[in-house]
């Protein structure tokens, strides 16, 4: 009995311990999780939102390290600066691997990583500040790109080397050669001589402490990292993330500030259609909601450009006859429009011979689309709203037929209807139609508009052409 009772123990014993030793097997994951965010456009609105987006993804899944996988001539420095804040303020480690290029504003995000590694023949540097027509920018531009490329290396320390055993702390990343690739006339001797700006290949890059390595592709980055157990988790952008990246295009930005100015030009030209209002309404939402929420257009912007609008109502509705709120108007919607396209470091430094050149650059796209709005405007209303086209009952007649019940002046003297009460044919604004007795008659509204439908008295004649108030208002 005593024997069965041990065996019984020993076989409970033996499960057990087997049982412990399966659970610890299939213990908790140890696959490190590597979150990669691609850098291989031009640093602006649309991939600083899909950067952003990335590091939060990256945060909600807990991912060990982030990698930046980079190929980029630069871009926008006030985004460019978002960046590298963002990784250097990160908690997650930052891997860059330099798939061919890190130029420009690429440097500064590249620096701004623990890691950087470079494919064979890869290049970084050449980060001087210029315009959009590749001309250098005004000193205080680099002064403000030096100090960030000075303060990004500076971030990440100093580091011990120790030499015929004397220990010296040195720079991980040395701020000097950082803004040597920013100035052309800053000197590092046997690195870069005056008058050139620096660029490092990726065995330079290595020997002056820019990069921890050469790697083929990203499994010899990992590799390189000392990370062998790995999972590379990327962002999948859904529809409303297209969408928004594709309307803050500049070409696709453009075609709205035709829709927007032509839609209003269009319903000036054809009153009471609507249509035209209500796509320049939704051109305009589509305009500034993404420039607005990738943070390119500010509150004042769309104050401006409300503004415009109200004034331009106010013109045609109050203050009829295109005077100085009219002209108020059409300015502040031109300018709301323009200054969304500036790149924010323009306001940032003030005025200067290049940011007034950006500035005017700006107004030239916003003028030059109303023109081309303006001429589409007049081809289309030619073409749907003249007499016999798709639109043409929403439009004045060009010509008038006793047979529909018009007459002319000579057969009935139109003094004799001064006085008269009749209703508006059509809206009068300030021109219009309106119907005494049955008849339709030519007329201008001296208010500047009157309704359809609503009752008016002919205050006078002038010269073949009647001018009539709304009744009750004589």
């Amino acid at each position: 009995m005593k024997r069965i009772t041990v065996t019984v123990t020993l076989l409970l014993l033996i499960a057990f311990a087997a049982s412990t030793g399966m659970k610890a097997q299939s213990g908790p994951d140890t696959t490190t999780l590597v979150y990669k965010v691609k850098i291989d456009k031009m640093i602006a609105a649309p991939l600083w939102r899909s950067v952003k987006k990335s590091f939060v993804e990256a945060d909600s899944l807990d991912a060990d390290f982030m990698l930046l996988h980079m190929n980029t001539y630069g871009g926008q420095v006030d985004i460019a600066d978002s960046m590298r804040t963002l990784i250097l303020n990160h908690r997650i480690p930052v891997l860059v691997f330099i798939d061919n290029q890190a130029i420009s504003a690429g440097a500064l995000i590249a620096i701004a990583a623990d890691s950087i590694y470079m494919r064979p023949g890869a290049s970084i540097g050449a980060a001087t500040v210029v315009d959009q027509t590749g001309q250098k920018m005004p000193d205080k531009y680099q002064s403000f790109m030096r100090g960030m490329m000075r303060a990004t290396a500076e971030a990440h320390g100093k580091k011990p080397v120790v030499k015929d055993g004397d220990t010296t702390w040195v720079w991980h990343r040395d701020p000097e050669i950082a803004q040597a690739m920013v100035d052309p006339s800053i000197v590092l001797k046997s690195i870069v001589d005056t008058g050139q700006v620096l660029t490092f290949t990726a065995l330079e890059a290595i020997k002056y402490g820019f990069s921890e390595g050469e790697a083929e592709n990203i499994e010899q980055v990992m590799e390189m990292a000392g990370i062998k157990n790995y999972n590379i988790k990327e962002l999948k952008l859904s529809a409303v993330d297209k969408l928004i990246m594709l309307l803050v295009n500049p070409a696709v930005s453009g075609l709205l500030i035709i829709l927007i100015i032509g839609g209003i030009y269009f319903e000036l030209q054809s009153p009471g259609v609507g249509f035209p209002l209500a796509a320049a309404a939704v051109a305009a939402l589509l305009y500034f909601a993404p420039m607005y929420l990738e943070g390119a257009a500010e509150n004042w912007h769309l104050i401006i450009f409300i503004l415009g609008i109200i004034l331009v109502l106010l013109e045609i509705f109050a203050f009829p006859g295109f005077g100085v709120t009219g002209v108020l108007g059409v300015i502040g919607i031109v300018t709301g429009l323009a200054f969304v396209m500036i790149d924010k470091i323009v306001f940032r430094f003030g005025p200067s011979t290049d940011g007034v050149r950006e500035v005017l650059a700006a107004f030239a796209i916003v003028v030059l689309a109303t023109f081309i709005s303006f001429f589409l405007s007049l081809w289309l209303s030619r073409k749907l709203f003249a007499p016999n086209r798709l639109f043409g009952s929403l439009a004045l007649e060009t010509s008038v037929n006793q047979a529909d019940g018009f007459v002319s002046f000579d057969k009935v003297k139109l003094h004799s209807l001064v006085g008269s009460s009749g209703t508006a044919h059509t809206v009068l604004r300030p021109s219009g139609k309106v119907m005494i007795d049955g008849d339709v008659w030519p007329a201008v509204a001296e208010t500047g508009f009157i309704a359809r439908g609503a009752a008016i008295t002919v205050r006078r004649e002038e010269q073949g052409q009647l001018y009539v108030v709304e009744s009750g208002k004589a």
